[in-house]
C-alpha cells in the first residue's frame, strides 16, 4: 500500500488520518523497541542503563573516586542523553546498584538503596550518592580504543556510543526484562565464570551444540541462595528455544522446633511472605502454624522463623503446602530476546548468543587493535620526524628562526612529510632538551615490537582467538565467583487439601426417613433422641470422623459422596442431602458409610447377593453418584455392614422367614462394583412376589454376639450358638427357634 500525500494551494501537505496513526504507531513501536526496552546483544544493556553507565563515566565516577550525588549524574543522564523523566533515569539506577537485583552490580551506591523487602524503599536521589564499581570497568575501559561506533545525541551537540565494548556477555550476566510492543524480554542473571567457561568453549568450537555448552552455564544464577528446582531437561530446553520458565524455592531448616527460612527466591519480599502465611492463618487454613517471626538483621539478611503448634506436626507437609501457596516457590518466565548484532530484535537460544556475542567481541576487539596500530605508527612516524630535528637540531633552529614559512622548508630540506613537520613545530624549547638521541631510540624499539606484536595478532586468526581467550580468562579471575544459586532435585509441591487442614473430630452422621442429613459431635449419641420433622424419624446413622467422607447408598445401587465437616449440625434438624446430590427421582436413601479410603463395606441386596467393596472405590466427586451394587429384578438395597476385621471373619444372613445361614467371609468377591456372589438362597420368584427377602446381613467375629430381633422380643447367640446355622454360601440357611419366624433386624454386639 503506498502512501497518498497530497499538497493543497497553501503547500500545506495533506495526509490521511489512517495513514498518518499507522505511521505514527509504528515508528513509536520501533522506537519502545530499539531504543528503550530491549537489550543489546553486544553489551547487555538497555539505551537508558547505557546512557548511565556512559554518562557516571564522564563525569569521572570510576570506582576508585569519591562519591557523588546521584542527583548530579541523573541531571547529565537527561539533559545531555536521555530526555526521560528523572525518576524513570533514577530507578534505572537504583536497580543496577542492588546487589539482590543485578548480579554483577555496575553502580556502588552510598545511601539508602532499597532493601530485598522492598526494593522501591529507596531514598530520593538528593540524598543517595554513587559511583562506578569496578565490574563496570569491564564495559568502559576500551571505549576511548576506536572499538564501537558513535551517533549524536537527541540534539546532536555531543556523541554518545551506541554500544559499550564489553568485555564479556553481559547480557547474561545480569540479565534484563522489559516490555515493548508486541514483544518482551526476561533474560535471567548467570554465573560469569560458567558463561566465560562457555564462550571459551564455543571460541575453540565454533559448532558445540547447546547440550555442550550447558555443560559449563548449568543454569541461570540469581543474586539469592535460594535453590533452583527446574529439572535439568526443561533448562536445556529453555537454552535451546530461548523460552521457557524457572522455578525457585526458599532454602529452609529445622532449629529445634522452629522452622528457619534462610534465603528467599529472586525478588521475593520477606514481608510479604509473612503475611501470605498469616492470612492462612487467621483463616484458619494453617491450623499447624502456631506463630511467625521476622528475626532478619544485617548479621541474618533473611531469617523468617515459623513456629510449629506441636512437636508432631510434619513440618516437611507444612513446607511443602507453604511452597504451594505463597512465594516461598516462585516461577520466572524466561524469554531470552534481545537485539542482535544485525539491529532486529529476535529470540536466541545460548549459542546463538553466545555466537554474536563472539563475532561482537572479535570485531571489537580488532578494531582495537587497528586504532591501536594506527597510533603505533603515527608515533613512530613522528619519532622518525623528532630523530632528524635531534640530530640537526642547530639548522632546524635556523630555518625556524629565519624562515617565513618554516613548515615547508623543513619539509623540502629534510625530506620529511607534514606530520613530521607539524610536530617539529609544535615542540617548545623546553622540550629540546629532552630530545637526547637513546630516548628516542628506545621509545621507537618499544613500539617497533610492538607494532610487530599488533600486525602479528591482526594477521592470524589463531592469534586473535588466543588474546580474545586470554582477556575472557582474566576478567573472569578478576571477577568471578562461585554459583550462588544452587540446582536441587525436589519434588513437586502439593498444598493441603481442605481434608488435610480439618480436625479428625469424631461425628455421627443422621440421616432421616425423608433424606434430610446432619451431623452430630461424638460416637455416644442416640440418634432415634433427635428432634425430628413432624412425619419424618431416624432411619440409619453412620460413625466417623469429620475428615472422613460420608458415603450414601441409594435404592437403585448407586453411591454418593459428600463431605462430612461442614454436614449441618445436629441441634438443628439438618437439611435435605438432595440439596447436595442429584439421585434418580423416586430414589430413596438405604445405606450410610464412613471411614477410610482402605475401609471395607459389605454391599448386598435384599434378593440374598452381595459382594465386599472398599470405600476409597465407592467415593466419587459426580453429584450424580456412581453405579456400585446391581439390583436383581424386584429387589431392594440394604444397609452396607461395615467389616472391621476381614481376617477370620464370618457374614450372617437372615431372611424374614426367620432363615439363617452363616458363612466366611473369604467366600465373598471383593469388587468395584456388581452384583456380588449369591450369600443366601432364595427362589427368584419368591423374591419378585415380596414373599421372602433377605431383612439383614451382619459380618462378624468369633468374639461377637448375634442379635435377632422378632417384634419385641430378641434372640441372643453366641458364636458358639452359630453352628446349627453354619454351611456353604448360597444356601437356604436353618430356621431360627419358634417365635422368631417373622424377623424384623439383626445386629452384632461385640
Amino acid at each position: 500500500m503506498t502512501d497518498v500525500i497530497e499538497i493543497d494551494e497553501d503547500g500545506i501537505e495533506q495526509v490521511s488520518l489512517k495513514t498518518y496513526a499507522e505511521k505514527a504507531y509504528l515508528d513509536y513501536s520501533m522506537y519502545v523497541i530499539l531504543d528503550r526496552a530491549l537489550p543489546h546483544v553486544g553489551d547487555g544493556l538497555k539505551p537508558v542503563q547505557r546512557r548511565i553507565v556512559y554518562a557516571m563515566s564522564e563525569l569521572g565516577l570510576k570506582a576508585t573516586a569519591k562519591f557523588k550525588k546521584s542527583a548530579r549524574t541523573v541531571g547529565d543522564v537527561i539533559g545531555k542523553f536521555h530526555p526521560h523523566g528523572d525518576s524513570a533515569a533514577y530507578e534505572a539506577m537504583v536497580l543496577m546498584a542492588q546487589n539482590f537485583s543485578y548480579r554483577y552490580p555496575l553502580v556502588d551506591g552510598q545511601g539508602n538503596w532499597g532493601s530485598p523487602d522492598d526494593p522501591k524503599s529507596f531514598a530520593a536521589m538528593r540524598y543517595t550518592e554513587s559511583r562506578l564499581t569496578a565490574y563496570a570497568d569491564v564495559l568502559l575501559s576500551e571505549l576511548g580504543q576506536g572499538t564501537v561506533d558513535w551517533s549524536p545525541n537527541f540534539d546532536g551537540t555531543m556523541d554518545e556510543p551506541t554500544v559499550l565494548p564489553a568485555q564479556v556477555p553481559n547480557v547474561l550476566l545480569n540479565g534484563t526484562t522489559g516490555i515493548a510492543v508486541g514483544m518482551a524480554t526476561d533474560v535471567p542473571p548467570h554465573n560469569l565464570r560458567e558463561v566465560v567457561a562457555a564462550t571459551i568453549h564455543l571460541l575453540e568450537s565454533p559448532k558445540a551444540s547447546v547440550a555442550e555448552l550447558c555443560e559449563h552455564v548449568q543454569a541461570p544464577d540469581f543474586p539469592t541462595d535460594a535453590e533452583i528446582i527446574t529439572p535439568r531437561e526443561d533448562i536445556m530446553a529453555m537454552y535451546e528455544t530461548g523460552r521457557g520458565a524457572l522455578k525457585m524455592r526458599a532454602v529452609w531448616e529445622k532449629d529445634g522446633p522452629d522452622i528457619v527460612v534462610s534465603a528467599l527466591p529472586h525478588q521475593v519480599s520477606g514481608s510479604k511472605v509473612l503475611e501470605q502465611i498469616a492470612h492462612q492463618m487467621q483463616a484458619k487454613k494453617l491450623p499447624m502454624v502456631a506463630d511467625l517471626r521476622d528475626e532478619s538483621d544485617h548479621e541474618n539478611p533473611t531469617r523468617l522463623v515459623i513456629v510449629p503448634r506441636s512437636n508432631r506436626v510434619e513440618v516437611e507437609a507444612v513446607m511443602n503446602h507453604l511452597f504451594a501457596t505463597t512465594d516461598l516457590e516462585r516461577s520466572y518466565r524466561v524469554n531470552l530476546n534481545m537485539i542482535g548484532i544485525d539491529g532486529r530484535p529476535g529470540v536466541k537460544g545460548l549459542d546463538r548468543i553466545l555466537k554474536e556475542w563472539l563475532k561482537f567481541r572479535t570485531e571489537t576487539v580488532r578494531r582495537r587493535l587497528e586504532y591501536r596500530l594506527e597510533r603505533v605508527l603515527r608515533r613512530l612516524h613522528i619519532l622518525d620526524g623528532y630523530l632528524v630535528a635531534f640530530l640537526n637540531i642547530d639548522e632546524v633552529i635556523h630555518i625556524i628562526r629565519t624562515e617565513d614559512k618554516p613548515k615547508p622548508a623543513l619539509m623540502k630540506r629534510f625530506g620529511i612529510s607534514d606530520v613530521q613537520a607539524e610536530a617539529i613545530l609544535d615542540l617548545k624549547l623546553r622540550n629540546l632538551a629532552k630530545l637526547e638521541e637513546m630516548k628516542i631510540r628506545g621509545e621507537q624499539d618499544e613500539l617497533e615490537v610492538e607494532r610487530d606484536q599488533l600486525q602479528t595478532i591482526l594477521g592470524s586468526a589463531a592469534r586473535l582467538k588466543t588474546l580474545i581467550k586470554k582477556e575472557l580468562q582474566s576478567v573472569a579471575e578478576k571477577f568471578g565467583d562461585d554459583r550462588r544459586s544452587p540446582l536441587m532435585a525436589r519434588d513437586e509441591a502439593q498444598a493441603f487439601s481442605e481434608l488435610d487442614l480439618m480436625t479428625a473430630d469424631p461425628i455421627t452422621v443422621v440421616m432421616s426417613e425423608k433424606g434430610w442429613i446432619r451431623a452430630a459431635k461424638g460416637h455416644d449419641i442416640d440418634p432415634s433422641s433427635l428432634s425430628y420433622k413432624s412425619g419424618d424419624g431416624f432411619k440409619m446413622a453412620a460413625k466417623g470422623r469429620s475428615n472422613q467422607p460420608t458415603v450414601i447408598l441409594d435404592s437403585t445401587g448407586r453411591a454418593y459422596t459428600v463431605p462430612s465437616h461442614n454436614l449441618p449440625s445436629a441441634r438443628g434438624q439438618g437439611e435435605p442431602v438432595t440439596g447436595r446430590i442429584n439421585p434418580p427421582s423416586g430414589a430413596t436413601f438405604e445405606g450410610l458409610m464412613m471411614g477410610d479410603e482402605g475401609d471395607l463395606y459389605l454391599l448386598a441386596s435384599d434378593a440374598g447377593y452381595g459382594f465386599v467393596a472398599k470405600l476409597g472405590e465407592l467415593q466419587t466427586k459426580n453429584k450424580a453418584g456412581k453405579g456400585a451394587l446391581n439390583l436383581p429384578k424386584g429387589s431392594g438395597v440394604m444397609q452396607p455392614a461395615a467389616i472391621s476385621e476381614a481376617e477370620g471373619a464370618w457374614v450372617a444372613a437372615v431372611t424374614n422367614e426367620g432363615r439363617l445361614l452363616v458363612f466366611p467371609l473369604e467366600d465373598l468377591p471383593q469388587m468395584a462394583r456388581g452384583k456380588g456372589n449369591k450369600i443366601i438362597g432364595i427362589p427368584t420368584a419368591r423374591v419378585q412376589s415380596r414373599e421372602e427377602f433377605v431383612i439383614a446381613v451382619q459380618v462378624l467375629t468369633d468374639k461377637d454376639t448375634l442379635v435377632v430381633y422378632a417384634g419385641k422380643r430378641h434372640h441372643k447367640l453366641k458364636f458358639s450358638d452359630l453352628k446349627h446355622y453354619c454351611g456353604e454360601r448360597g444356601r437356604r440357611g436353618n430356621k431360627l427357634p419358634r417365635g422368631f419366624q417373622k424377623v424384623d433386624a439383626m445386629l452384632v454386639e461385640s
